[in-house]
């Protein structure tokens, strides 16, 4: 005889917070096989593990553990089935029944509080009802379970309405069935064919992929002779690499592994596969591409980390793990104590994943510093392609400053073709040097043409030649490398050690020299005063007559640009034009200025100078047409 059923009430707070599970927690309703999958898995390593530890069931056989799906059309049922441990009537009343009974009026609450879905959906995850998903899609779930080491199963039904019915059942295999039937397919409220082959076949690719027990189903196939059969697929491909210790996989399954979740045919430059253990385990399985990928500098790019929980997977593009700057950085962690439904804006508050986050960058770094030391070809491929990204962890990650700064290889006046690193720059600085010098510009060539790199390259001063907008900002952010300070020699007075070369000015001759330009300079201040706030005599010219340069602090031209293409606008920064004492057209021009100061043709002449000046740094003139005009004027008087 059949055993009597017996209907239980949920609790009145149970009851809302299962329409809330229902209605409006889950903005995606495919993962509510994600979650029956998860507890299959669940109940399959409880099994496999106590069948290790308690004697009472050493005998369980445990070759084939495994999690089925089936599928019937015509009763419009999905069913997740594995041979698990199982349940007894007292654990279905505690963990199904009742629903986080100890904590249930707390979740409300926050719930209440909770303005977004992705919270609500992380707060649930943290009290483990996600079983109760199945309700999105499903009218009636019925749940048939009997625990391993018991003889008597349990039958467990509801329509999530307020009631559950629960019936002792004889003759059960070991293990736990969830069989959802069905609500019709609905494009509107975003309920898709959950009996489609090809639906299941894809929810578990994405979220179970690598579960691992095999996740099977029944495919129909048509055979030659027109009948039907339904042999058994496995849907999952169960290799989740970073489970296996790195001994254990081979260089081709990275490859194809990193092939897989990065859709990039070449080999990646970098595998790193760590695994943390403590009081946050978890495993990180990442890659460093030997290629930059379209679009890596576009505001669209996110970050290529998938995380995952238990081999579950629960998002992608985990910006939360990875900084934006190491957006490049291919892979998968998997956390072993989160929940499924937690959410990024938990994460981000999350200190453990803060720690998770640290120890992945220092890793990253870490591999690309090896990489440096032990392989300069391949570390040269990885900057060449991903040393622009690096160097915008300058501005936003002060805690690994110095790190990256030891990463950074830049263009030098050094050599015409290798770039150097600062270290390497560090150690060939001249005597007395306290400075690391640098320019920076739109391309190599502009950079060693200026007229600011005359005194530098006479005196055998190296400097940086720096092209990279990204260079205009972190050289003003990082005070220093190994306590010697960045200078820009477009910036600022230039003081090289000219007596230790044995050509320096004799303080006397520097003081005539000012006293012979004592009227010019402030003149021409006067003139320019449009254009510039200063006209001063150059030490850093040798054969241009002028240049412009800014003081230590300002901003430069190139960074105002980029500033104003983001729409930020900032007023106009005057700079200052430094004229080369000894060239002939300054001298004419103080000659002239002696003989008559009140000759128009001196202004136009002051104009002509700052217009060289601008033009050969690479600037863009205010007025080009003016500029043509009064160059043209004075070539035609000159013939």
């Amino acid at each position: 005889m059949p055993s009597s059923v017996e209907t239980l009430e949920f609790q009145a707070e149970t009851r809302q917070l299962l329409r809330l599970v229902i209605h409006s927690i889950y903005s995606n309703k495919d993962v509510f096989l994600r979650e029956l999958i998860s507890n299959a898995s669940d109940a399959l390593d409880r099994l496999r593990l106590e069948s290790l530890t308690d004697s009472d069931l050493a005998e369980t056989d445990t070759t084939d553990l495994h999690i089925l799906l089936e599928v019937d059309r015509e009763a419009r049922t999905l069913t997740v089935r594995d041979n698990g441990i199982g349940m007894t009537r007292d654990d279905l009343v505690e963990l199904i029944g009742t629903i986080a009974k100890s904590g249930t009026a707390g979740l409300l609450e926050k719930l209440r509080e909770s303005k977004d879905a992705a919270t609500a959906e992380s707060l649930i995850g943290q009290f483990g009802v996600g079983f109760y998903a199945a309700f999105m899609v499903a009218d009636k779930v019925t749940l048939l379970t009997r625990r391993a080491g018991t003889d008597t199963g349990t039958r467990w039904e509801s329509d999530g309405e307020g009631t559950y019915d629960l019936q002792a059942v004889d003759d059960l295999p070991v293990g736990t069935s969830v069989t959802l039937h069905l609500k019709p397919a609905d494009s509107e409220d975003e309920l898709a064919d959950y009996l489609s082959e090809a639906k299941i076949r894809q929810i578990v690719k994405r979220y179970s992929d690598f579960i691992r027990w095999p996740i099977r189903m029944a495919a129909e196939r048509t055979e030659t002779d027109g009948e039907t059969t339904g042999d058994l697929d496995t849907l999952n491909s169960m290799k989740a690499l970073w489970a296996r210790s790195r001994n254990e996989v081979t260089e081709e399954e990275y490859h194809e592994f990193y092939q897989q979740i990065s859709h990039d045919w070449l080999a990646p430059a970098e595998t790193i596969h760590m695994r943390a253990e403590g009081t946050f385990e978890y495993e990180a399985l990442l890659f460093i591409p030997a290629q930059a990928p379209f679009g890596l500098f576009s505001p669209e790019t996110k970050s290529g980390v998938q995380l995952y929980v238990k081999r579950v997977f629960i998002m992608d593009d985990c910006d939360v793990l990875m900084p934006n700057y190491l957006r490049f950085v291919k892979g998968v962690v998997d956390a072993h104590d989160l929940s499924l439904n937690v959410s990024r804006e938990i994460l981000q508050h999350d200190r453990q994943i803060s720690g998770v986050r640290r120890r992945l960058v220092k890793k990253v770094l870490g591999a690309v510093k090896d990489m440096q030391a032990k392989d300069a070809e391949r570390y040269a491929t990885v900057w060449a392609q991903f040393g622009r990204a690096l160097k915008e962890g300058l501005i936003e990650d002060p805690d690994n400053t110095d790190a990256l700064l030891e990463l950074v290889s830049a263009a030098s006046t050094h050599d015409p073709e290798k770039t150097t690193t600062l270290r390497e720059y560090v150690e060939r600085m001249k005597d007395g040097q306290d400075a690391i010098y640098y320019l920076t510009g739109e391309t190599r060539a502009m950079v060693e043409n200026s007229p600011h790199m005359e005194a530098f390259a006479a005196k055998g001063y190296e400097v940086l030649i720096l092209t990279d907008p990204v260079d205009e900002v972190w050289v003003d952010r990082v005070p220093a490398f190994d306590g010697h300070r960045f200078q820009s020699i477009a910036k600022g007075q230039v003081d090289l050690d000219e007596a230790a070369d044995g050509d320096g000015e004799t303080d006397a001759e520097k003081e005539q020299r000012e006293q012979d330009f004592a009227a010019l300079l402030p003149w021409l201040t006067t003139a320019l005063s449009e254009q510039v706030k200063q006209v001063r005599l150059s030490s850093r010219l040798t054969t241009s007559a002028a240049c412009i340069v800014g003081d230590t602090h300002d901003v430069t031209p190139t960074l105002e640009k980029m500033y104003r293409a983001m729409g930020q606008q900032i007023p106009p920064v005057k700079r200052i034009l430094e004229l080369n004492p000894a060239h002939p057209l300054v001298t004419a021009l103080r000659t002239a200025h002696e003989a008559n100061a009140d000759d128009p043709a001196l202004a136009e002449t002051a104009e002509l100078i700052y217009g060289s000046a601008l033009l050969a740094e690479g600037g863009e003139l205010p007025d080009p047409a003016r500029f043509t005009r009064l160059l043209t004027d004075r070539l035609t008087r000159a013939l």
